[in-house]
């Protein structure tokens, strides 16, 4: 394979053809991207000025509208206050059982005299860690929020720093965070399209606790209170995750649904009221049900393209992706479909089976519809002392011809 580009046809099935791209970002040759994403898909329109719309298992993405502008989430970031306590729970550092205290702060900020929404945890009481994650989830709780928060990391600017932190660990690297709470501050944002990949992680890490978001309702300090997603009710499949609202953001909601074993995840922001919030999450998912279905672009353990290697006993190394490669794509479709695989490269050796080399992307017309991590099907030890000097000498000739295009 040359250092630039190299154009591959596949024929998947009668109806789709998948036009690989395969470069290498060190490439000197690199083509420019002409793949900018529009804001919107062609055919489906939606009132939400911010939304996406991705099948939970692959993260193939179905449809979006500037999914990659940060805009104030509101309480639809108590997914990521919620992951972080998922985390360490899972880890053994908290109890479920572990009680914390409702500071004074907590209850002002949080609690009854906030006038915001809240679990109604009474001043200076003990609460579960289980019962304060029921209060987030369930009723979007301020309080519970802030006790958390104040009970695993001292007071919430604190916390704050710890859910960027796990963020950028779990791939949300644009999100940024003020406060447990979501309530308005300009540096607490983040994209539909990182608050459905959040929501991805936390129904596939999180099994045990997933069910929490589609408890109809919870009790605390004798107060009954509905959960505030109104997807549940609506016979569509829902099963979570959670809406939010402030002046600055609007309506918004990440929202997930299962119909006939797939499992969809819509993420939105923006609207006008409760009851557009409401009606365009549910139009939106029930467009992905009825108008996509799922296809296989590569069988589990497939070859989808190689990787140059420097010094290496062979020139290249074949890629695989970990599972079986799937996309969703409209029903009936003759719609052709495009992908690029990246990596820096050539590849030192030795490379071991498995280890991670690349990325495929998948492109639906401008948008990039499914990313998919590449990693090394074999491997590849150190070459001779000749296929060493050769590999050498090419990379000494590339580099002269790129010194030489970067003065043109």
């Amino acid at each position: 394979m040359p250092n630039g580009l190299t154009a591959i046809r596949l024929f998947l099935g009668r109806s789709v053809v998948l036009l690989a791209l395969v470069s290498l970002v060190a490439s000197a040759v690199a083509a420019p991207n002409p793949m900018p994403g529009p804001k919107r898909d062609e055919g489906f329109q939606t009132a939400a000025p911010y939304a996406i719309l991705i099948e939970a298992e692959s993260g193939s993405v179905l449809f979006e509208k500037n999914a990659d502008q940060l805009v104030p989430p509101a309480s639809l970031s108590k997914l990521m206050t919620a992951e972080v306590v998922f985390s360490q729970i899972k880890d053994g550092i908290l109890n479920p059982d572990e009680e914390y205290v409702i500071s004074e702060n907590a209850w002002r900020k949080g609690g009854a005299p906030s006038h915001g929404s809240t679990m109604y945890a009474a001043i200076h009481s003990k609460v579960k860690i289980d019962d304060l994650l029921h209060g987030v989830i369930i009723q979007s709780a301020n309080d519970a929020c802030i006790a958390l928060a104040e009970g695993i990391a001292g007071n919430e600017t604190e916390f704050a720093r710890m859910m960027e932190s796990r963020a950028h660990e779990i791939g949300l690297t644009k999100s940024k965070f003020a406060n447990p709470t979501g309530l308005h501050d300009p540096d607490h944002l983040m994209t539909m399209r990182e608050l459905a990949k959040l929501a991805q992680h936390i129904i596939t890490t999180y099994p045990e606790f997933y069910p929490i978001y589609g408890e109809r309702e919870f009790t605390w300090n004798k107060i009954r209170q509905q959960n505030r997603n109104p997807l549940l009710a609506m016979n569509i499949g829902a099963d979570g995750l959670k809406t939010g609202y402030t002046k600055e953001a609007g309506y918004g909601i990440v929202g997930s649904a299962v119909q006939n074993g797939l499992r969809l995840i819509v993420a939105m922001n923006g609207l006008k009221s409760e009851k557009e919030r409401a009606d365009e999450a549910k139009k939106l998912l029930e467009h992905g049900f009825r108008n996509f279905e799922q296809r296989i672009l590569f069988a589990e353990g497939q070859t989808i393209g190689e990787a140059k290697l420097f010094g290496g006993a062979k020139s290249h190394v074949p890629l695989t992706a970990p599972s079986i490669v799937k996309i969703m794509l409209p029903r009936n479709s003759n719609e052709r479909i495009r992908a690029r695989i990246t990596y820096r490269g050539p590849i030192s050796v030795p490379v071991e089976q498995g280890q991670k080399i690349g990325v495929l992307k998948v492109f639906r017309g401008d948008n990039v519809a499914l990313e998919v991590p590449l990693q090394a099907a074999e491997r590849i030890g150190v070459g001779s002392l000749s296929q060493r000097a050769v590999d050498a000498m090419a990379e000494l000739v590339i580099g002269l011809f790129r010194a030489g295009a970067d003065k043109i």
